[in-house]
């Protein structure tokens, strides 16, 4: 009995060109779709030098909608990637594996995109649960990746553009002149092509059926309408303390409610001070409906009452904002210690939050006080907050 194994033939439908070119127009889309939102995270949460100041702070749901999209398009590029690999592995086959030193760097710079866009999608897949399987920091590792991706996907297309070009779009035969366009046609064009179609048609309608599927599955956590088929998301948005989810409770970060006893709060400024608890409620309070929006993909709006920012700073003698570092009270995790841009404390909806929903904050939802600003990310969204110090007016 002969077990040995025999691939394909690498120009028979699924696995022709015309195939790999159509799947790899979906992947494309979903790929910089994910690219771009990703950017406006990351500026968003590490800001150059040229942008501060200016920062986006409206629309207030901006950061709801990119990083929701930027979550989605990246599980929709799961399957995609996957059918994309399975269209065009016969080509990993071919006899000799190398043709030339031209050949060689090609199979090489594919060798790069294909192993650097599975591990940035599936470690993207599971920062979502919020598990960290390795030693090294997500975030960085994953901003670099998203460059080699993105290099390496520009040096594909530009080698392929040839190939891509001939089959980007189906070619028939003329009905004047009944002769066939070209020789890269000739599959559609053989015996049996309605066969070929049918095959092409029936892998792309199961494509568009897995892509539908886990997206339905799991946008709900960001996406309302689709909220009652949030089947597999890690996160669902009415699920937590006060309706609202929490990605770092107070028994993770080491914040006790019998510590904040006699906690104050310490704005520093041309003239600074500190506030009690009692002092901070006697203020002037303002209400807000904003949502908080997560790196992993989770958003909810809700309601806020508490201090304005840019009022604080005003009794600290800079009535026009100024660039904050906004310290909190807990002991383990990232993000103790985070920056707020003058864009965001001049703006009247960013709060020192002091309740949610009508209700004093949970220790969870970072009782005492927390910051909440539009159109930022949710890891900046300080909680448990003791000290508002003025980097720069």
């Amino acid at each position: 009995m002969n077990l040995r194994f025999r691939p394909p033939a690498a120009d028979v439908p699924p696995h022709d060109a015309r195939t790999a070119t159509v799947i790899g127009r979906l992947l494309g889309v979903a790929l910089l779709v994910c690219f771009l939102t990703g950017l406006v995270s990351h500026y968003l949460q590490e800001p150059p030098g040229w942008v501060l100041g200016d920062l986006p702070t409206r629309p207030v749901w901006g950061y709801r909608v990119t990083q929701g999209a930027h979550v989605i398009s990246g599980i929709a590029a799961i399957p995609l990637l996957l059918v994309k690999l399975w269209t065009v592995f016969p080509r990993l086959f071919v006899w000799p594996p190398v043709r030339s030193v031209g050949h060689a760097l090609e199979r090489l710079s594919i060798a790069v995109l294909v192993s650097a866009t599975l591990l940035e999608v599936f470690m993207g897949l599971l920062n979502t649960a919020q598990w960290y399987p390795w030693p090294f920091s997500f975030r960085s590792v994953h901003w670099a990746l998203a460059w080699v991706v993105a290099g390496s996907l520009v040096l594909h297309l530009a080698v392929k553009a040839p190939l891509i070009a001939a089959h980007w779009r189906r070619r028939r035969a003329g009905p004047e002149t009944g002769s066939p366009d070209d020789a890269t046609d000739a599959t559609v064009r053989a015996p049996g092509s309605g066969t070929v179609d049918a095959d092409r048609r029936s892998l792309l309608i199961g494509v568009g059926v897995a892509v539908t599927a886990v997206t339905a599955v799991t946008a709900g956590q960001s996406v309302t309408a689709l909220k009652g088929l949030d089947l597999l998301a890690p996160r669902d948005p009415d699920h937590g303390p006060q309706g609202l989810p929490v990605n770092r409770t107070a028994r993770a970060a080491l914040v006790r409610r019998a510590e904040l006893a006699h906690w104050r709060l310490t704005v520093t400024g041309p003239h600074p001070f500190t506030l009690s608890l009692a002092e901070l409620r006697a203020l002037p309070q303002h209400a807000v409906t904003l949502p908080i929006a997560c790196v992993e993909g989770w958003s909810k709006t809700a309601h806020w009452e508490g201090v304005r920012v840019r009022d604080l700073l005003a009794r600290a003698g800079l009535p026009d904002g100024a660039r904050l570092r906004v310290v909190s009270l807990q002991r383990r995790g990232a993000y103790r210690v985070t920056e707020m841009d003058r864009a965001y404390t001049r703006d009247g909806l960013t709060l020192l939050a002091l309740r949610l929903g009508g209700e004093e904050l949970s220790m969870d939802h970072g009782f005492p006080a927390r910051i909440i600003a539009p159109n930022r990310p949710g890891v900046l969204q300080t909680k448990w907050v003791s000290r508002l110090e003025v980097i720069s007016a």
